[in-house]
């Protein structure tokens, strides 16, 4: 498993590689070239990357850090409840409070909060980890709702620049954010196995990162905030347009049972592959360059050259989920688990994750009216950590080694079920222009001479 984990990461990271030169060597996309742009858009990313580097270096050993500590999986399972319940829980008071406090405030308020859960893991006391796991919902909601409103606001509101720009912001965001959790996986095994400290050790090197992202929020960025919205006002309309729209209940559908699958994945890939001896790290940043993988064969395959619709992509992310679950069900079995096919499966996994989000978010924005968008998304989430939660629920009242199985094979029925739904908004696109990539812009001849 150590050679695996290794070769498995480089063969990944060049492939990838090759990919984004082939795909930017291709692209006709223009970046813009505004100084005053580009001074913008670097004073966002010096904030929001350091933000973005200390999320990840949490993840590689979450689990490893509550088995150190002499947990047993059920009560490792009840903490990962606490955090999904607490998205579900503090997601809509979090976007409200985003608009009252002001974006830039909400960021440096989740510095503080993500600063405290780090804290909290330096403690042995299960309550004091419980408490840690809620903030971190609410650091995680406020992640990735504080920092993409002060930069959309400041972008078309203070600075008034083009909107077709604001896709470069996010896509070099992205590609970074990318890098981060390859290298995030990286920097956790050194500091927690190269160096010989604890599982704790990336939890507290996310903290500095941490003060550095509020430090430079506080010194670079200008206040701003939101008109005040209604919590049950947002609420109710975002759920009269997901039942009015089957378009929208199908893809709340795919949503909610893919997502589940994937955070009971992350949930179950350390029990799974730790006893074998892998470095964590090393294999998080696997999956994490299988992810971007997965996200860059996207953008190939919907560029003007191939021009595959998101939807099509879409039902092939499910299906590849689908097949790793299946894989799972057998590499896992009591006495007769099998390491090496379960890190295949769950790099398949991750391969399938890099192609459902982004076609998964154009789908969402070409559907879904921006301003019921809110609303609609919190009733996307409910179902999802819902059941979510059901199944580390069931996992924490089962036998260790026939639970895991089972799980498996329950998320592979989920799967089923989302690629029947997918199945259906396959059909509905046939005859939908709004599920389709926009026709090809023909540049017009200029006359003869």
């Amino acid at each position: 498993m150590l050679l695996a984990a290794y070769a498995s990461l480089v063969a990944l990271l060049v492939a990838t590689l090759g990919l984004e030169l082939f795909s930017r060597r291709t692209s006709a996309v223009t970046t813009a070239t505004n100084p005053a742009f580009a001074r913008f858009q670097h004073r966002f990313l010096c904030a929001y990357l350091p933000a973005l580097a200390a999320d990840w270096l949490q993840g590689p050993y979450l689990y490893k850090l509550y088995h150190h500590y002499r947990f047993m999986e059920g009560q490792i399972a009840i903490l990962y409840v606490c955090g999904f319940a607490s998205a579900v829980l503090l997601g809509p008071p979090a976007a409200s409070l985003v608009d009252r406090l002001g974006r830039r405030m909400s960021c440096v308020l989740f510095s503080l909060s993500c600063a405290a859960c780090c804290l909290t893991k330096l403690s042995r006391d299960y309550l004091v980890l419980a408490v840690g796991r809620v903030l971190g919902g609410l650091a995680t909601a406020l992640l990735f709702s504080a920092f993409e409103a002060w930069y959309v606001h400041e972008h078309m509101e203070r600075h008034d620049f083009p909107a077709e720009w604001l896709a470069g912001t996010f896509a070099r965001a992205a590609f970074w954010n990318n890098v981060l959790a390859v290298g995030a996986g990286v920097v956790a095994t050194a500091l927690a196995e190269w160096l010989g400290l604890s599982p704790v050790a990336p939890f507290v090197a996310a903290i500095p990162l941490l003060v550095l992202a509020a430090v430079l929020a506080l010194k670079d960025w200008e206040e701003n905030h939101g008109p005040p919205r209604a919590l049950a006002k947002t609420c109710g309309d975002g759920l009269r347009c997901l039942l009015a729209d089957g378009r929208v209940l199908l893809l709340g559908t795919v949503q909610a049972l893919f997502e589940s699958v994937v955070y009971i994945f992350i949930f179950l890939w350390t029990p799974v592959l730790d006893p074998h001896g892998p470095p964590l790290g090393i294999v998080f940043s696997s999956f994490m360059a299988a992810s971007m993988l997965g996200s860059a064969l996207q953008r190939v395959a919907v560029s003007a050259r191939y021009r595959l619709q998101p939807v099509h992509l879409l039902a092939l992310a499910v299906l590849l989920a689908f097949l790793a679950l299946f894989m799972l069900t057998f590499s896992t079995g009591p006495g007769q688990e099998s390491p090496a096919e379960s890190f295949a499966a769950f790099l398949l996994l991750e391969l399938a994750c890099g192609f459902y989000f982004p076609s998964m978010g154009f789908l969402r924005r070409k559907v879904i009216p921006e301003k019921e968008r809110a609303g609609v998304l919190h009733w996307f989430r409910v179902p999802l950590n819902l059941l979510a939660c059901l199944g580390l629920l069931l996992l924490h009242g089962s036998d260790h080694r026939s639970g895991t199985r089972s799980i498996f094979a329950l998320c592979a029925a989920l799967m089923l079920l989302a690629l029947l739904a997918v199945g259906r908004l396959f059909a509905i696109g046939r005859h939908d222009p709004e599920l389709r990539l926009p026709p090809p812009q023909v540049t017009p001849e200029g006359p003869d001479l």
